[in-house]
C-alpha cells in the first residue's frame, strides 16, 4: 500500500525505512462518491489526507449564505486546511466536498505528530507541499480583494478547455464569490458583446481573443 502512495508522492519515497514503517502501519485508504460531504466547518480533524485520485472542492459559506470555492485537491496533492487544523489542533473551517468519486490516504493524527517531530524529511514534505497550497490560496484572496468580477468571469471562462461547455449560474457564482444574479447579469453582458451564447445550463465561447482582452 505504501508504494501505490508513493508512486503519488514520490517525496514519501526518501524516508528512512524506520520511518516508511511507522507511516505505512497508521495509513489506511478510503473511498467516497461524488458529493460526499468530507469534512465540515467545526469538525474535528481525523488525519492527514493525501488524493490518490479524483478532485476534492474546498470551500467556505458566509453568514448570509453566499459560497466561494478556496480551492480544489487534485490527485497528488494534500489539503492546506487539513493540515492547519492538524498542526494548530484546531476544527475545520471550511467545507471539503468530494466533485467526483476520489481515493485517499488517511494518516492518523498520533501518526503525523509522530513523524513531523522525529523525521525531518517527512517535516520537509508536509511543509512544502503547505507553502504551494497557501500561495494558490493567496493567489485567490488577491484576486477576489483587486480583480473585477468581470475580468475573474473571463478568465474562467477562458480555462474551460471543453467549448461548449456545461454549467449553472449558480456554479459560477461558487467558483468566483459572488452570487447568482451579478454572475448571470455579466454573462448577459459578454452575450450582447457577441463573446458567448448562453444556453440552459450551458455556455458556448464564440470570441475567445475578446475574451482574453476582458480578461486583461
Amino acid at each position: 500500500m505504501l508504494n501505490k502512495i508513493i508512486d503519488h508522492f514520490p517525496e514519501l519515497g526518501r524516508l528512512s525505512e524506520e520511518n516508511r514503517a511507522i507511516l505505512a502501519g497508521g495509513l489506511h485508504i478510503t473511498k467516497a462518491v461524488a458529493g460526499t460531504a468530507l469534512f465540515s466547518e467545526g469538525q474535528e480533524c481525523r488525519g492527514y489526507v493525501m488524493l490518490l485520485s479524483g478532485t476534492v472542492r474546498v470551500q467556505k459559506t458566509s453568514e448570509d449564505g453566499r459560497e466561494i470555492t478556496l480551492y480544489r485537491v487534485e490527485e497528488g496533492e494534500s489539503c492546506i486546511m487539513t493540515t492547519t487544523c492538524l498542526i494548530s489542533d484546531e476544527h475545520y473551517g471550511a467545507e471539503g466536498v468530494a466533485e467526483t468519486d476520489i481515493t485517499l490516504a488517511v494518516v492518523p493524527p498520533e501518526v503525523f505528530n509522530r513523524l513531523l517531530k522525529q523525521s525531518d524529511r517527512f517535516r520537509s514534505f508536509v511543509f512544502e507541499v503547505y507553502a504551494r497550497r497557501l500561495s494558490m490560496l493567496m493567489m485567490l484572496v488577491e484576486e477576489v480583494v483587486f480583480k473585477k468580477l468581470d475580468r475573474r468571469l473571463a478568465q474562467l471562462l477562458l480555462d474551460r478547455k471543453d467549448n461548449p461547455f456545461n454549467i449553472t449560474h449558480q456554479d459560477i457564482a461558487l467558483e468566483l464569490g459572488s452570487v447568482r444574479e451579478v454572475v448571470s447579469r455579466q454573462l448577459k453582458v459578454f452575450e450582447r458583446q457577441g463573446l458567448i451564447r448562453i444556453g440552459r445550463g450551458m455556455i458556448h465561447i464564440l470570441n475567445r481573443s475578446g475574451l482574453k482582452a476582458a480578461a486583461e
